[in-house]
């Protein structure tokens, strides 16, 4: 368990406990702050300064932590947002330094009782409404985990529909908390295994992607008889390791990374 350093006392409550929770996630999933930099793309001093409530953590930066350490998403993102509602007008985090295109961190206001008491009445209502808001957008809206990115990780891998009458879900990849898709894998006339969702064979997917291409990956990583976790189409740190072991079992590199080589060993 980490010897974690006090959070500064002028830090918004709502931020405290968004800090608080990744703090729990963190430590629960045993990974160090090395570990945590590895599987996610962001450095262990930004790690160390979001879980020190030193700087703001951008969006993706909370999904990648409950991604890599197999936590369910949806709670810290809301969270987030409500943290970044309450940072909005401040003057930066504890440190002055904040990252780029994140929301600053600020401290209490002094204000007189009756002041004070109607504003926490009002804080309350629109957290309530924004948390509302949030979790509905979460259910309705895709999930972007597959973007673009310029720190190294994965691209999106292909379209993000699955092919024409292939597969039971159409429509763009939406990420939905705890669901499994169900796995049905054949052979197709070309020889190939296919599960009917994506029909990629050089898309590069990898810690953080969440597309119809990693459900197809889990489902055939299943039917080789590798566990990913739920076929839920976010590529997280269990289904990096049967990747792994697949890629070791094949006499591949091992990075956890699908590519060209590693799809063709899936589609056999």
């Amino acid at each position: 368990m980490s010897r974690w350093k006090q959070l500064p006392d002028s830090l918004d409550p709502r931020v405290r406990q968004l800090v608080v929770q990744m703090r729990r996630i963190k430590d629960h999933s045993g990974l160090g702050l090395q570990a945590l930099a590895a599987r996610t793309g962001y450095s262990r001093a930004s790690w160390d300064r979001y879980l020190n409530g030193r700087s703001s953590p951008p969006q993706e930066a909370v999904a990648a932590l409950a991604r890599a350490c197999d936590a369910d998403p949806a709670r810290l993102l809301a969270l987030h947002e409500v943290a970044v509602a309450a940072g909005r007008g401040g003057d930066g985090g504890a440190d002055g330094v904040g990252e780029a295109g994140a929301e600053p961190y600020s401290g209490p206001v002094e204000e007189g009782p009756g002041i004070r008491g109607r504003r926490l009445l009002a804080v309350v209502l629109a957290s309530a409404v924004l948390v509302t808001a949030v979790i509905v957008l979460l259910v309705a809206a895709p999930w972007d985990g597959g973007r673009e990115r310029t720190d190294g990780r994965p691209a999106p891998a292909d379209a993000t529909a699955p092919a024409s009458g292939t597969g039971p879900a159409k429509g763009a990849f939406v990420y939905r908390a705890g669901k499994d898709y169900p796995c049905t894998v054949h052979r197709a006339q070309d020889g190939l295994l296919y599960a009917g969702y994506s029909t990629t064979h050089v898309g590069l997917i990898g810690m953080g992607s969440a597309q119809w291409s990693v459900v197809e990956a889990q489902c055939l990583l299943r039917h080789h008889g590798l566990s990913p976790g739920l076929a839920d189409g976010a590529f997280g740190s269990r289904t990096e390791r049967a990747v792994e072991r697949l890629q070791d079992r094949a006499h591949l590199r091992v990075d956890g990374v699908v590519g060209e080589d590693t799809w063709g060993v899936l589609r056999k």
